[in-house]
């Protein structure tokens, strides 16, 4: 095995298939959406070729996509410092054996798996003014005053469109941080016990500088999904009230299916690519270490 894994020739034979297949299913495409970005385009007739205007219309003038972009970011920022820290808990704690540490992992992960249009809908139905489960409840307590048109409000779409989002992908965190927590070997566990370190020292000690590959991962997944999320916000309110919950792919998606600005979304895929790779690469320096 060492002899096949020096050998260049050998692992270019055995990796270029899926090198080829990425580069026609990933890198090809990426590149055709960056050269529609470069032309005035309906997606019907003749492009004209107008170079980098379409980005600098994009962030000198539409103040829409700026707006999308901010709720993108913002959407990170509570994937990051809500999503994850909830994960880490219910892994720390399902990690610690637990009874039934089956049945709640699978309870856990069971949004992950339901489809987002049922979910959409089921958030929709909680949400609903009329009949929403969170206004009745709301009711029963007396508090009249907070019930609220959520997703039809402009103050309130964007975090009540945000919740399921940040609520679904719990488990799947989870799961992750869960299975690297029991990876790591029960004899510094039983070291750890004889010099009095137990419970949330062991955890603070051992677990999460041990399992920090795995967060770093985790934390990748939740910036880069929150950054190119589409479908919970297009079953939701589709960017509205008023274009508050725009995020940049709805937006790209208006452009291109709705305005026919094929050229222009394209830029705007662009934009979403560029922006997953910086703070991809950002977080790579975060975790860093010697």
């Amino acid at each position: 095995m060492d002899r096949v894994l020096s050998n260049k020739k050998a692992i270019l034979f055995f990796t270029l298939p899926a090198l080829l297949w990425y580069a026609v299913i990933v890198l090809l495409p990426v590149f055709i959406s960056f050269y529609y970005s470069l032309l005035d385009w309906d997606g019907v007739g003749k492009g004209v070729f107008v170079g980098l205007e379409n980005y600098v219309t994009m962030f000198r003038d539409d103040d829409i996509f700026r707006l999308s972009l901010w709720n993108s970011i913002v959407l990170a920022i509570l994937s990051v410092f809500v999503q994850l820290p909830i994960s880490l808990v219910l892994a720390l704690i399902l990690a610690g054996y637990v009874k039934g540490n089956r049945f709640y992992r699978t309870v856990y992960f069971i949004p992950v798996v339901m489809s987002t249009v049922v979910i959409g809908q089921l958030w929709m139905k909680i949400y609903s003014p009329s009949f929403g489960l969170l206004n009745a409840f709301l009711g029963r307590l007396g508090l009249e005053s907070w019930q609220s048109e959520w997703l039809g409000s402009e103050k309130t779409a964007l975090l009540a469109a945000f919740i399921p989002i940040v609520w679904q992908y719990i488990g799947y965190h989870m799961l992750l941080l869960f299975a690297s927590a029991k990876s790591i070997p029960e004899d510094l566990y039983e070291a750890a016990r004889i010099d009095g370190a137990t419970g949330m020292k062991s955890s603070l000690y051992i677990t999460i500088p041990l399992i920090k590959p795995m967060l770093k991962l985790s934390t990748i997944f939740a910036v880069i999904g929150s950054l190119k999320t589409f479908d919970f916000i297009y079953v939701l309110t589709n960017g509205g009230p008023m274009h508050a919950t725009e995020v940049p792919s709805t937006w790209m998606f208006s452009n291109i299916f709705k305005q026919y600005q094929y050229g222009y979304g394209s830029s705007l895929a662009i934009i979403i690519i560029l922006e997953c790779l910086l703070f991809t690469v950002m977080i790579q320096k975060l975790f860093k270490t010697d």
